[in-house]
Order: C-alpha cells, then structure tokens, then sequence
C-alpha cells in the first residue's frame, strides 16, 4: 500500500510538472508572437497563431490551444486587428467543439468578454454568438446556457442595443437585469402611452417560456423602478393591472379565472396583436387549454412566435431552437 502511494503521488507531481513546463512553453510562445504584434507584423503573427492552433489541436493539446487564442484574440483586439481578432476567436470555439469541453463559469465569461470587443456590426460577430449559444447548449438542442445569455444581455444593453438584449435576458435567470434594461429603452425610445407595453411583452414571453419566477420579478422590479408607474397595485394602466392578475392566476390554475381575466380585459389586449398570440400559449402550459388546430397568425407573425417558443415541451427557462441567432420580437 505504502509503494502504491508513493506511485500515486508520482503520477501527480509528473502531471504537475508537465502542466508547469507546457504552460512554460506556451507562455514563451506568446511572448514571441506578442512581440510580433507589436512591431506591427499582424499578418505574420496572425499565421503564427493558426499554424501553432492546428499544431497543438493534432496534438490533443486543447486547453493549450485555447489559452492561446484567447489570449492572442485579445491582443489584436487591443491594436484593433478586427479580423484576425474574430478569426482567433473561431478558433477557440472550434477547440471547445471538437475537444468536448464541459461548460463552465469561466469558459462563458471569456466568450462573453470576446463577443463584447467585436465590432457590433460585423457579420463575424453573428457568425461567433450563433456557434457560442450553441455549444453552451451542451447538444441537448435547447437555446444555451442562461449564464451566457446573460452576459451576452449586458454587453447588448451597453450598447444600447435593447432589442437584442432583451432576446438574450429571455433565454437568462435575471429577471432583475432585464427589468432595468427594459426602463431605460422605455425611457429613451418608447411613448409615454406605452410604458405598459413594453412590460407586457417581457411577462407574456417568459411566461411562453414557462418561466414564471422571472415574469413576476421582472413585472415587480419594471412596476418599482420606472419613473413614470405610479405606485400599484392597483395601476392607473388597465394592461398592467392584467398582467398583476396573470401572475396571480398562473399559480392557482384555474381556467375559469383565466379565461374571465382574458374577456375581461380585451379591449387592453388588442393593442398588440400578438399578445392573444402569447396567451393561447399560455393557456396551454398553465390551464389545460387545448392547442389550437391552426393558428390564427402565420407568417412572419407565426415564424416569430415559434422561434420563441420553440416546438416542444422544454424545461423551465429553455425552449428547444434550431437556430439560436437573435431575433427582433416587436
């Protein structure tokens, strides 16, 4: 027993000093390629890092790899190397693709933090954020992970882009966050008459997702924190007194007051097309409501709706999508 551990605790001082000496190498090869950057050769550091990418993908190195890039993307990000910024950033999703890296904290925060330094305008971008979502999915076909959405969320409402931010906070756990981004685009881009509305998109959509938690906290902290609500319940604005209702009867479940609350409260719900849209999906999660046999809406209407909600039965929060691009949900 005594010579099987001293083996065991070999084993593990070997692995150690082979990590310490390969992340010795690596780091000697940044220094070599950093100083390239700096002298301005981009093209030829740019080759550098693919050339010594491959090398190390061949030889099942990823997390070498990865480290590499990464730092090598953010090194042309910071001379304004866009492309070959972008193009080192496709390459560490490859790594996380064909290496089978288990989705963590960290791995979200480095995609996230290269997803915010790419111009917001270039197709690269679309390209990274699509393969992103997807391999934070883990294969099971959902809309990614919430944590990435989230990150993602931020950097969008940093821009002031606040409907692609508001996309990226449905398919996210901040019910909080998306509630404060939805106050500032209310306040700098809507009506005064529509300072309801822009909630009442929030609440339906989670709902669809079937994520109650985040529809009351964003309906609670929206109602607290937009200048222009007055203090409720009840609210001078009918739809927002509907949706406070909603709330209350998706919890208790009973088609009766469901279907009252949506007679009841019709000529508010017409202001929005989609908003029976959303409450005969609702119906059908939280009350029994059979699905209709076609829906009312189709085209671009109805394409939009499925992109939402996805086709099948998903779990709290996440609904199965084939294609996870943002989309524009006005």
């Amino acid at each position: 027993m005594a010579y099987r551990s001293l083996y065991v605790m070999s084993e593990q001082e070997s692995l150690k000093s082979s990590s310490v000496r390969n992340r010795g190498g690596v780091q000697r090869v940044e220094g070599k390629l950093r100083a390239s950057v700096e002298r301005g050769d981009y093209y030829e550091a740019h080759q550098m890092y693919r050339t010594l990418f491959f090398r190390y993908m061949s030889q099942a190195k990823h997390a070498e790899a990865r480290e590499l890039m990464y730092n090598g993307a953010l090194l042309f990000f910071s001379y304004n190397q866009q492309n070959s910024a972008a193009d080192l950033s496709m390459l560490e999703l490859e790594s996380l693709e064909k290496s089978g890296a288990k989705v963590d904290d960290e791995t979200l925060e480095h995609l996230a933090k290269l997803f915010s330094l790419m111009d917001p305008n270039s197709p690269e971008r679309v390209a990274f954020v699509s393969r992103a979502i997807k391999w934070s999915s883990g294969g099971s076909g959902k809309l990614g992970h919430p944590k990435l959405h989230q990150l993602l969320a931020l950097t969008l409402w940093k821009e002031q882009n606040y409907s692609e931010s508001r996309y990226h906070f449905l398919h996210s756990s901040d019910g909080e966050g998306c509630a404060q981004m939805l106050v500032e685009y209310s306040s700098a881009r809507g009506f005064h008459g529509e300072v309801d509305m822009f909630v009442a998109q929030a609440v339906l959509q989670f709902l669809c997702l079937k994520n109650k938690t985040s529809a009351l906290v964003v309906f609670t902290t929206y109602t607290q924190k937009h200048p222009s609500i007055e203090k409720g319940p009840p609210y001078v604005q009918p739809l927002l007194n509907f949706l406070w209702f909603l709330l209350l009867a998706v919890d208790g479940g009973k088609l009766t007051v469901f279907t009252v609350l949506c007679e009841q409260y019709q000529p508010s719900l017409k202001r929005d097309p989609m908003y029976n849209e959303y409450l005969d999906r609702i119906g059908q999660l939280f009350f029994g409501v059979p699905p209709k046999q076609s829906s009312s809406y189709g085209g671009l209407l109805g394409n939009l709706l499925n992109s939402l909600m996805g086709s099948g039965e998903e779990e709290e929060g996440e609904e199965a999508q084939e294609d996870s691009s943002p989309i524009e949900l006005d």
